[in-house]
C-alpha cells in the first residue's frame, strides 16, 4: 500500500445526469459477489437465479464507451441473485450477480 499514487475513494467521478439514473442496489450477504468491473449500462443478462454456471461463462454484458464488455463467472456455481436487469445503469463495484 503506500505507493504514493493517489487512489480515488472507491467511486469514479460521476458525469452529469448519470447519478440520477443509478439507484442503490440491495446489499447481498453470503455467496460470491460478481461486481461491475467498470461503469456502464446493462445490455444483456444471460443468467437467472437457480441456474448453474461454469467458470468463464458470460453472466452479464455491459456497454461502456460504445463497447460491449462481457462479465464472466469467476468460478462454477449456482446463481443465487441477479439484482440488475437490461437497461440498468451500474457503477464500478455494483453487484451484478451473486453465486452460491
Amino acid at each position: 500500500a503506500g505507493s504514493g499514487a493517489a487512489v480515488p475513494s472507491g467511486r469514479p467521478p460521476v458525469e452529469a445526469g448519470a447519478q440520477a439514473a443509478s439507484r442503490p442496489k440491495p446489499e447481498v450477504t453470503g455467496g460470491e459477489r460478481v461486481e461491475a468491473p467498470l461503469p456502464g449500462t446493462v445490455v444483456a443478462v444471460r443468467v437467472r437465479p437457480g441456474q448453474e454456471v461454469r467458470k468463464g461463462e458470460v453472466l452479464v454484458v455491459l456497454e461502456a464507451m460504445k463497447m460491449e464488455n462481457e462479465v464472466v463467472a469467476p468460478r462454477g456455481g449456482i446463481v443465487r441473485d441477479v439484482p440488475v436487469e437490461k437497461g440498468d445503469t451500474v457503477s464500478l463495484g455494483d453487484v451484478l450477480v451473486t453465486l452460491e
